[in-house]
């Protein structure tokens, strides 16, 4: 039962899946911390994989960048192949002064400058919301591992290059916390389909601070993102 984006037969997918932007990010974990894995997608190179995490059966895939992309990854894990949960593991530029790189973030709403909602014709504005089970216990296990983390509102946008030289000033006037392209699209497949939702994010550089991580440290250091996100699958 195969889609255009994905080879995985029904079952082959747990129905927790941890979902980094990066394919090689999802690789990485499916190495590092899960056992008994396999290889369950590499259409598009978008790597998939589902193995067993303190002996709980938990899945991670790629989502590619921007809301159009984890728009189809999550909407058909959601809909196509059974899935319940979706975490997102990905990185962030910050925009609170109370950020330094490598810290985290649980993403409880996701404002947008995107367009995404339009499909649905709605007569207002929906708020992009994460579902509380998932924020709660990613909060919980966080503090088990004795790791601080940021909560509240972040920012997913189409741009990363912006002609708008005052929007990030603005949408830290406001309390953003900081920014990324995926978590509202996330959210509002899962609130659309009925099904569950969560960002967590990790600095990877500050846009009002001269601090930066590299490609290489964006791929391979978020582990306390990660050890949140599968402690959390396994205690839903």
């Amino acid at each position: 039962m195969s889609t255009p984006h994905n080879a995985a037969n029904l079952g082959d997918i747990a129905k927790t899946v941890l979902m980094p932007g990066d394919p090689l990010r999802a690789k990485f974990i499916a190495d590092t911390f899960l056992e008994n894995v396999t290889q369950f997608n590499t259409v598009r190179n978008m790597f998939g994989y589902t193995g067993e995490y303190k002996g709980k059966k938990v899945s991670v895939m790629g989502s590619g960048m921007g809301m159009p992309s984890i728009g189809i990854y999550s909407y058909e894990l959601y809909s196509m192949y059974d899935v319940d949960n979706i975490i997102r593991i990905g990185s962030a530029g910050a925009l609170s002064d109370d950020l330094s790189c490598m810290d985290v973030v649980l993403a409880s709403t996701a404002s947008t400058n995107s367009n995404y909602a339009a499909q649905y014709k709605l007569p207002g504005t929906i708020a992009p919301t994460a579902n509380f089970t998932l924020l709660k216990t990613a909060y919980d296990e966080a503090a088990k591992l004795g790791i601080d983390v940021n909560v509240g509102n972040v920012l997913s946008s189409d741009t990363f290059y912006s002609d708008d030289k005052d929007a990030n000033d603005l949408w830290k006037k406001m309390g953003v916390l900081c920014i990324e392209m995926e978590s509202a699209a996330l959210y509002l497949n899962a609130q659309r389909l009925g099904k569950n939702a969560l960002c967590i994010l990790t600095i990877s550089d500050h846009l009002y601070k001269n601090e930066e991580l590299d490609a290489y440290q964006r791929q391979t250091s978020f582990t306390n993102m990660m050890e949140i996100a599968l402690n959390t699958a396994i205690n839903l």
